[in-house]
């Protein structure tokens, strides 16, 4: 019950929609149960010259208008016209029909796959790092899909079944009720047989979506990683991987058309013995001239509406079952509470870069160890600041925190004396920016990337940012300049340039404090030098926090902040650091030496 409800919410605005599509729905068949009734007239009355009476389901002044005429031709001809007069009603409610319902249907999809992009967006940085993007494909296309085909095609269908089942019964049982009767026997049977199918392909179902999803994350994987697969040579491993779990779907889907086959095999044999078991019937009548070959053809006729409605009511059961299981698939991505209901500030104070941690720990959900512990330190306006330290010591987590991608579970961390749990998340992220050691770019040209942040900036604006993350040389250099399509992920540069895209990028929106997480690493080190020469210069003075390994990027800093194992071991200036014994020291005597002899080899040329 509970996944009904939740499967007709989605229905529930277009409302007049269904009821429009229901009124034609209804129609239709109750057009079309007068057919038969017709054909019995015709030859009942009009062939064989019977009474009239037992016809009486035909409207009276049909009746009225035919006894107006004696010739037979005549009567046979106005017949066949009102025959096609009801198809061509018939065929104009289909056409309607069709029509509302593919508006509805494009509208409930549209409407489903805006929220749930919307939703995802939403989610927070932890909750999407922990789904599945494969799986999250599925549930924005198939899915989807699947709804809107049961909601707009399948649900309607079950109106046109109870109206086609109801109006052909009624008519037969004007015609003769032992008929009618017989012609029931096998409607619990049919009806009990879908409930035992539906029971079953719900639960086949379930399992197949997750296959399916295993297979697509597969597939997402492997394209996304397809530089890694071949650089290993790691394709035929990558196949039999695939090839597993795309035979687990296979067997899924084979089960599932075994019970399938069944069920319809079932169907139809139920159906066929039906039409015989009415047709003895009918024939044993007639010899006790009960009825007469005018009322059997029409009871043929019959049959159908009675027999082939309740043996498709499988078919729908099973299609209800597959979107439930959709409805509840999406459901479960829309229940997860997103970043802005779980903890979000409602302050928007002035931004100038002050920075101040106080006794900061923190730690994942799932750790029972703190990935740092009691961080204190602070930042002034305008200053540049190295976060310096082995790999896990908890550089980027620092980044993630004043980003709010992450929440520390204790202590206070002030943004220019505002605690950052009271600001809100969007109007922080509009201030604070910060480039990643692996960028990502679309697969658009090189100004769509830079652009991207703000669609509305001028070329010299986009220039200028370039200019200072040091690519605009690069970029005039490619046969399209800045039109360059730089294809998916930005496939066709080399890692520094789609870092000094991202730079530039992040730039020219001129927020107040700028960190960059380890994204000079893939640029030698004069480019890295006057990358940050260059920020240095600009009017904006902004505060920048450089996450970096490379000490004689860190050297240039107004001060150090050196992580060891969650905690901060030194800060001070190079000069400081580089003469007392500790990490920072160590790193040094090993970096600043690797890197003069490196330089001296390479005449300072470009490692890109």
């Amino acid at each position: 019950m509970k996944g009904i409800k939740k499967l007709m919410r989605w229905a529930k605005p277009y409302t007049l929609l269904f009821i429009i599509i229901a009124i034609f729905t209804v129609l239709n068949p109750l057009t079309y149960s007068y057919i038969p009734q017709f054909i019995r007239y015709v030859i009942n009355v009009v062939l064989e010259d019977n009474s009239v009476e037992g016809v009486s389901t035909l409207p009276s002044f049909f009746l009225d208008f035919f006894s107006k005429y004696d010739n037979k031709l005549t009567c046979i001809t106005i017949v066949g016209v009102t025959l096609v007069l009801c198809q061509l009603l018939r065929g104009i409610m289909m056409f309607v029909n069709g029509y509302v319902k593919g508006k509805m249907a494009e509208s409930i999809a549209f409407d489903m796959r805006t929220r749930l992009y919307s939703h995802i967006q939403n989610l927070s940085y932890t909750r999407q790092n922990n789904l599945d993007t494969g799986d999250l494909i599925q549930r924005c296309t198939s899915d989807i899909d699947t709804i809107k085909s049961f909601l707009t095609s399948q649900l309607p269908e079950i109106l046109y079944i109870i109206a086609s089942f109801a109006s052909g019964a009624y008519q037969m049982y004007m015609i003769e009720k032992r008929i009618m009767l017989v012609t029931l026997i096998v409607v619990p049977i049919s009806v009990v047989s879908s409930l035992v199918y539906f029971k079953y392909v719900t639960k086949k179902f379930e399992e197949i979506e997750d296959v399916e999803a295993s297979m697509t994350t597969a597939l997402q994987e492997n394209i996304n990683g397809v530089r890694v697969v071949k650089a290993f040579d790691n394709e035929a491993y990558e196949i039999e991987k695939f090839d597993k779990r795309n035979m687990k779907y296979r067997k899924k889907n084979e089960k599932l058309s075994n019970a399938m086959g069944l069920y319809w095999g079932l169907g139809d044999f139920l159906t066929m013995l039906q039409y015989a078991l009415t047709t003895t019937i009918a024939i044993l009548l007639a010899r006790k001239g009960i009825v007469n070959t005018a009322d059997i053809i029409a009871c043929m006729m019959y049959i159908g509406m009675l027999v082939y409605p309740i043996r498709g009511l499988g078919r729908i059961i099973g299609d209800f079952g597959k979107a439930t299981v959709a409805s509840n698939r999406i459901y479960e991505v829309l229940d997860i509470e997103d970043e802005y209901e779980q903890s979000d500030g409602v302050l928007e104070p002035e931004i100038n870069g002050n920075i101040e941690f106080k006794n900061v720990s923190f730690k994942f959900n799932d750790s029972e160890e703190n990935l740092l512990n009691n961080i204190s330190f602070n930042i002034k306006k305008g200053e540049t600041v190295a976060l310096v330290g082995k790999t896990g010591s908890g550089k980027s987590t620092i980044a993630a925190i004043l980003t709010r991608l992450l929440e520390y579970n204790s202590g206070e961390v002030l943004l220019d004396g505002v605690n950052l749990k009271d600001i809100s998340k969007k109007y922080l992220r509009k201030n604070v920016g910060i480039i990643l050691q692996d960028p990502f770019l679309y697969a658009k040209t090189i100004i769509e990337n830079i652009r991207v942040a703000d669609p509305t900036l001028s070329d010299e604006e986009v220039y200028e940012a370039t200019k200072i993350a040091s690519i605009h040389s690069d970029i005039l250099e490619f046969s399209d300049g800045y039109n360059t399509l730089v294809g998916e992920k930005g496939v066709t540069l080399s890692g520094g340039q789609k870092q000094r895209i991202a730079i530039a990028r992040m730039l020219i929106l001129k927020k107040p404090i700028m960190i960059f997480d380890d994204s000079l690493s893939a640029v030698d080190t004069k480019t890295d030098l006057k990358i940050r020469n260059a920020l240095k210069e600009r009017k904006d003075n902004l505060t920048t926090i450089i996450i970096t390994h490379r000490i004689t990027t860190a050297k240039e800093a107004d001060k150090i902040i050196v992580l060891e194992k969650g905690v901060i071991s030194e800060i001070g200036t190079h000069q400081e650091l580089a003469n007392k014994e500790g990490l920072y020291k160590t790193l040094w005597d090993i970096q600043g030496a690797l890197e003069k002899e490196f330089d001296s080899t390479r005449g300072g040329e470009n490692d890109e």
